[in-house]
């Protein structure tokens, strides 16, 4: 985990914190522009251009607006979870109740209670994104199971083998080589996607949220 954070990338893992839910409901009149969720690899970074190849095959120019923010996706363990941890988890749900995680993202502490709670999410169809806190230790890490809360709600989840669990650590633009995961949150515009943060695969890995 993170111990010390320059206040800068505070900032900006601040921001990327709006990455794991969609935005919340506003009126009319503050309609903020369409959210897409791009998951792919670098094809290309140039100046304020990312060029990528999504998951789905195609190739997309991703404009990067100004002051844009990056950090990135380091490997972690589900030993690594602890009561008091600040997690999003994506899950499906089970045939036998509760949830099942497809990935875990642990944050770093001074983005705890960023956009708490349980939303709709395009990881796979009728999945979920949930940003809790794990509970205490009697109903917290068990085994391949956490419980965690939200706004005053309790949600369990297993957490199978093989499912990745990162966590966001600092980065900076030479990590932005060709091949290279990405997750970018972009706003849909007329002249393609412009994103404000972008989340990059640390030593191979690939953002799984």
């Amino acid at each position: 985990m993170i111990k010390i954070i320059l206040p800068a990338l505070v900032l900006g893992l601040s921001v990327i914190a709006s990455t794991v839910l969609p935005a919340a409901p506003v009126h009319a009149e503050d309609q903020k522009p369409e959210q897409v969720h791009i998951r792919g690899s670098i094809v290309d970074y140039s100046g304020s251009v990312l060029k990528v190849k999504t998951r789905e095959g195609e190739t997309v120019d991703v404009t990067l607006a100004d002051g844009w923010k990056l950090a990135s996706v380091a490997n972690a363990a589900v030993t690594d979870i602890k009561p008091g941890d600040f997690v999003g988890i994506a899950s499906l749900p089970s045939a036998g109740g509760g949830d099942w995680a497809l990935e875990v993202l642990i944050f770093p502490p001074a983005m705890k209670g960023a956009g708490e709670g349980s939303y709709g999410w395009d990881l796979k169809p009728n999945s979920s994104m949930t940003n809790a806190t794990v509970a205490d230790a009697v109903k917290g890490v068990d085994g391949r199971t956490v419980t965690v809360s939200y706004h005053g709600k309790e949600k369990k989840i297993a957490i199978p083998d093989g499912t990745p669990v990162v966590t966001i650590a600092p980065a900076t633009k030479d990590d932005l080589v060709p091949g290279a995961g990405v997750f970018i949150p972009a706003e849909k515009s007329p002249s393609g996607p412009l994103a404000h943060q972008v989340l990059v695969g640390n030593n191979g890995v690939v953002p799984p949220m």
